[in-house]
């Protein structure tokens, strides 16, 4: 493949057509990682693109369509709390929202481009034509236990759970430990606590809901001193839309109803709100073809995961299959995926590639 980084930092590889050039079918995943997380979550679906192409470069066959790999970075948002901003530069929708996101020493997007060797102002030309592109399939571990459960090696996404992610800030008064009597205390730390229980309880009452507080900071954080803050993060995903949203609103009003029965501030700050992402019928469907043709049932299921492919809907078709994870742990350096498993992945994809035709596309 012609191999470049792009203007964002995207790692990209082409493998030209029949005719030279495209159009392109995109496939890959993301190479960032959260904290503390495994090695195939995201990687595995940037190795198995290559190695499809490298089949096809095996016995020199080009296709009637272009492929194009790409390696996004920033899918999971750990440094900066921007998430997908790789593949947002890719569609177009990088803005300044990305550009000023900051990590926690104070430096911004736009300053770690530089520090990187990155020329911020030529962001603008990562992005693809939508004339250019004819569809993104990536292959990821599920992330879940669902597969395992059914004794499947692969699964076809029929779309993304939608998310919205917000940090929760509440604030009391800081005070001694000892000598505060409990009635005269404006403790933040117990309102935080009373909310976690109202983010399961709320998610609890919708099916196909989640909600998840992954980060709670109590300051100062001293043993003898009554909590001046707390700050904590919420998630809270679903298939649907309106459920996502109404759970949302619904969390936000029970954490200020909290706040003013124990005498405490209250602020939620949303830093990612993402709609639902369906997946191509188009590529659902010849997903399961293949998968069939392998002598596999195919087996339908969403994604409660976030993924690239969320953004790269604005600009293309998009396709996922999933691998089968042992036990569906994922985000942990337990993750870990069967090289059998991978292989029947591995061959899905390449027979998706081979039999893709130029003007299969079912969005405008």
């Amino acid at each position: 493949m012609s191999a470049r980084i792009d203007e964002v930092g995207n790692v990209i590889g082409k493998y030209a057509s029949q005719s030279g050039n495209g159009p392109y079918l995109m496939l890959g995943s993301h190479f960032d990682s959260v904290i503390d997380a495994g090695k195939y979550d995201g990687p595995l679906g940037v190795i198995t693109a290559i190695d499809c192409v490298a089949r096809l470069k095996e016995v020199n066959k080009r296709l009637p369509i272009g492929l194009e790999v790409v390696a996004f970075g920033d899918e999971e948002g750990t440094r900066f709390a921007t998430a997908l901003a790789g593949s947002s530069a890719i569609t177009g929708s990088f803005g300044d929202a990305h550009f000023n996101a900051k990590d926690s020493h104070g430096i911004s997007v736009e300053e770690a481009l530089k520090h990187f060797g990155l020329d911020p102002s030529k962001v603008p030309h990562a992005a693809h034509s939508s004339t250019d592109v004819i569809g993104y399939v990536e292959v990821h571990i599920e992330q879940g236990p669902v597969l395992e459960a059914e004794s499947k090696p692969v699964g076809v996404v029929t779309g993304i759970f939608g998310q919205t992610r917000a940090k929760v800030t509440f604030k009391g008064a800081p005070n001694h430990a000892g000598t505060v009597p409990m009635r005269l205390r404006h403790d933040p730390l117990l309102a935080a606590c009373e909310f976690c229980l109202v983010v399961e309880r709320v998610a609890k009452s919708h099916s196909d809901t989640v909600a998840t507080v992954g980060q709670f900071l109590a300051l100062p954080g001293a043993m003898n001193i009554i909590p001046g803050a707390v700050e904590l993060s919420i998630d809270v995903r679903s298939a649907l839309d309106g459920v996502r949203t109404s759970c949302f609103d619904e969390i936000v009003a029970s954490g200020q109803s909290i706040a003013r029965k124990r005498g405490v501030e209250f602020d939620a700050k949303k830093l990612i709100d993402l709609n639902a992402c369906p997946c191509s019928p188009v590529l659902v469907e010849k997903i399961s073809s293949a998968i069939q043709s392998l002598g596999e049932r195919p087996l339908l299921m969403p994604s409660g995961a976030g993924h690239d492919g969320m953004a790269m809907s604005k600009l293309t078709d998009i396709g996922m299959i999933f691998v089968r994870c042992d036990r569906g742990i994922s985000h942990s350096p337990e993750e870990s995926v069967k090289i059998e498993d991978v292989s029947v992945a591995a061959e899905v994809m390449y027979k998706l590639i081979c039999d893709y035709a130029p003007g299969e596309k079912s969005v405008p």
